[in-house]
């Protein structure tokens, strides 16, 4: 059993180079955390079986359609499904995720359209957190000292 700690977080807000683009989205208070064992990192994405790089994705009617047609539902499903396996192993009641994310964004989610347009809506890994009862972040909401 690994050693326990509060968060699961967006990989890419840790520092790793995960994005889409083959980029992070590195935001220091992220991997402070990752660091000091308090967080684990995931990348569902990447857990499901997509490349980094890989095509952007967004969701759209229900399913998660790449910027070429293709459709990558059950990547990002199976993936989601391993990382909040791995959040629950580690005992994580929390996460910080990649806000807007057609994986980890909460709240708020890229309409399938690709012209940045949001909508109402959970990515699919912060969907399954949201069943589970995890408080959830993302690195626009989050600060250490208020969480």
């Amino acid at each position: 059993m690994p050693k326990p700690c509060r968060y699961v977080v967006s990989a890419c807000l840790a520092g790793i180079p995960c994005r889409y683009d083959g980029r992070s989205n590195l935001r220091p208070e992220i991997a402070a955390l990752v660091n000091a064992g308090e967080a684990v990192p995931v990348c569902p994405e990447v857990l499901g079986g997509l490349p980094t790089p890989r095509t952007p994705s967004e969701q759209k009617d229900g399913r998660v359609v790449s910027a070429e047609g293709d459709d990558v539902t059950q990547a990002f499903a199976s993936g989601a499904e391993s990382a909040l396996y791995i959040a629950e192993e580690y005992g994580c009641s929390a996460a910080v995720l990649k806000a807007r994310s057609p994986s980890c964004g909460c709240g708020r989610i890229y309409d399938g359209t690709f012209t940045h347009t949001l909508v109402d809506g959970d990515g699919l890994f912060a969907a399954l957190l949201r069943k589970k009862g995890f408080q959830l972040f993302t690195e626009e909401t989050f600060s250490p000292d208020k969480a």
